[in-house]
């Protein structure tokens, strides 16, 4: 049996074991390859206004940038997908890469776009492709499904219509398992999107919302858990201790809304001052629903199977730890029963052989 590293698991463990993703934006998730590969594309079809480098586009290690200057660089990357080709190739790389990191089902999240004469349809068309390819390829191990965001940014009607669009792909494909509420948290007010996150749901679309992301907007927090979103992204001023209010706290224990946690993100946008003080811990002692995610593997430098080796060496979470919130993950998901039921023999298995080794 190896033993754990420090108390914690090791970073092997972390990139065999299966996993979930259920809070991935694809622009953000960009690999600098990928990056590489869309800016040559770019370039080739003398379409690049200016130059675009690697330190544009991601955060390496050690360093930090503000939350503004995060969704700076988003702009950037906007810059480079904006062509039906580039938003297909750029979620088949991150499907790929995601498989390649142990993930075995997977959560997309992206808002529609309209550009030139890409429309909101067309990008919706090319994300969905993409994902149907993948889930058909045997060599792609992973199953992938799509959230389709609404950017708090363009306000409640474009909202609104974001909402119709998403409930008639999903009529018409099981792709499409909800929507997103995201954007930059210091635009607008999110309890503005109350009447569209109901309307959703009653639609059958499940609903994620970044939520109390700042302490600076804690007061809307509460007027937006009255929509009852089905996971909460971030989370990060909840608890009294973290800017919040105990109120706060009884509404989503009370409701077991699940956590969609990405210490990295949270880290390195500085919305956290230190991962040895992340909220992680707090709501994890709570025996609180937590699922480890990325956020954007691409503009942070991480992957999911460095997250959970981070949780791990950070919080002190062994072998059985570390795969009991892989597999409580399967829980989670956006998608039916049944492919819940196939997760968990999957894991079932996965478990058998990892045993060999390792003490879960």
């Amino acid at each position: 049996m190896e033993c754990s590293e420090n108390g914690g698991a090791s970073e092997l463990f972390c990139k065999l074991i299966p996993k979930v993703e259920l809070h991935a934006h694809i622009n953000g998730s960009l690999s600098k390859a990928t990056m590489r590969r869309l800016i040559q594309m770019k370039a080739k079809n003398g379409k690049m206004k200016e130059e675009i480098t690697e330190q544009m586009i991601s955060i390496v290690d050690g360093t930090q940038k503000t939350l503004k200057e995060c969704f700076d660089m988003f702009k950037v990357v906007h810059q480079i997908v904006d062509s039906a080709e580039a938003i297909y190739l750029a979620t088949k790389d991150v499907i790929k890469e995601f498989a390649y990191d142990g993930v075995k089902y997977l959560e997309l999240r992206s808002t529609p776009k309209s550009i030139g004469t890409m429309t909101k349809d067309v990008y919706m068309d090319s994300v969905l492709t993409a994902i149907r390819e993948c889930n058909w390829d045997d060599t792609c191990d992973i199953v992938t499904k799509f959230l389709v965001s609404i950017d708090r940014r363009n306000g409640p009607a474009v909202a609104e219509e974001t909402i119709d669009l998403a409930h008639k792909y999903q009529s018409v494909t099981d792709v499409v398992v909800g929507v997103d509420l995201s954007g930059d948290p210091m635009a607008g007010n999110s309890s503005d999107f109350t009447p569209a996150l109901i309307r959703a749901k009653s639609l059958g679309l499940k609903t994620a919302v970044h939520l109390a992301e700042t302490k600076e907007r804690k007061s809307e927090t509460r007027e937006i858990l009255d929509s009852r979103p089905d996971r909460i992204g971030h989370g990060t001023c909840l608890l009294v201790e973290d800017g919040g209010y105990q109120e706060l706290v009884d509404l989503v224990t009370q409701h077991k809304i699940p956590l969609e946690l990405c210490l990295t993100s949270n880290v390195k946008g500085q919305t956290v001052q230190g991962y040895d003080v992340h909220h992680f811990r707090k709501w994890y002692d709570m025996g609180h629903p937590c699922i480890i995610c990325t956020d954007d593997k691409g503009i942070f430098s991480t992957t999911l199977a460095k997250e959970y080796h981070l949780a791990a060496k950070t919080f002190q979470l062994d072998y059985t730890s570390l795969w009991d919130l892989s597999a409580e993950a399967i829980n989670y998901i956006f998608d039916s029963d049944d492919v819940k039921t196939k997760l968990k023999d999957i894991w079932k298995k996965e478990k058998g052989g990892l045993q060999k080794t390792y003490d879960i």
